[in-house]
Formats: C-alpha cells, sequence, structure tokens
C-alpha cells in the first residue's frame, strides 16, 4: 500500500467513505462494501460499484478478480490520506492555524475527559519538542 500515492489528488466525500470501510474490514467485494454503505444511507449498488471502478482508475483501490467477485483494496495509506485532507481543509477553512482549528473544534464538541488528557500530553510533547529545538 502506497503512503504517497494520489495524494495530488484527493478523494471525494463517497470515495472516503468507501475507504473507510476498506482500512476498517480489508479487501471486500462490492456486495460487502455496499451493504455497508447502505446501513448509513439511500444509494444504489449501481452507484457504488461505479465509484469504486472510478477509485480504481484513480489509483485509490486496488482489485483482485475471483471468479464473478471483484475483490478491492485500498491501495492509499489512512495516515497519508487524513495527512492530505487535513492539511488541505486547514489551509482552505482555518488560514493554516492549528490553534484556530483545535480551539473551533473544542468550542463546538465536547470533549471527554480521557481526549482532554491526551490533548494535555501532546501539548507537552511539543513544548518539549520545541524547547529541545531552542536549546
Amino acid at each position: 500500500m502506497s503512503t504517497d500515492k494520489n495524494m495530488n489528488q484527493q478523494p471525494t466525500s463517497s470515495e472516503l467513505a468507501i475507504l473507510q470501510i476498506l482500512w476498517q474490514r480489508g479487501p471486500s467485494t462490492v456486495r460487502k462494501v455496499h451493504d455497508l454503505l447502505a446501513q448509513e444511507k439511500d444509494i444504489r449498488y449501481t452507484t457504488t460499484l461505479k465509484t469504486m471502478q472510478v477509485m480504481h482508475a484513480r489509483g485509490f483501490v486496488q482489485r483482485e478478480i475471483e471468479g464473478q467477485n471483484h475483490i478491492y483494496e485500498a491501495a492509499v495509506a489512512q495516515e497519508a490520506t487524513q495527512t492530505a485532507l487535513l492539511d488541505t481543509f486547514l489551509q482552505r477553512a482555518f488560514g493554516g492555524s492549528a490553534l484556530r482549528l483545535v480551539m473551533k473544534a473544542l468550542g463546538n464538541y465536547e470533549a471527554s475527559p480521557e481526549e482532554l488528557e491526551q490533548l494535555k500530553k501532546v501539548i507537552a510533547q511539543k513544548e518539549n519538542k520545541n524547547q529541545k529545538d531552542h536549546d
């Protein structure tokens, strides 16, 4: 699986929903992916099939043919895809400011005590790294 393949092009929201399934479940048939998508929204099988065919052409998924079944697997890494999407979003929506993004998220969504502890640890790690970089 590539870590930077196709990061100059990003998946659409429909493609990202399919990638999420493939990242979580691993190689899957179109039928399995469709059944999982259909639990969330009204979507036709042919739409799922066409989207996955386009994703294959764009290099987001790999396809193996086993008899009548086409088995699809993510061809892009989850981490690299999330990073590219976040970078784009951060630039477009928050002018590149991580602070504005985090402040908006914390202001709009309830963070659990565990999540807040994790945030404190990340901040402490960043502060330690910055301190070492300036020494």
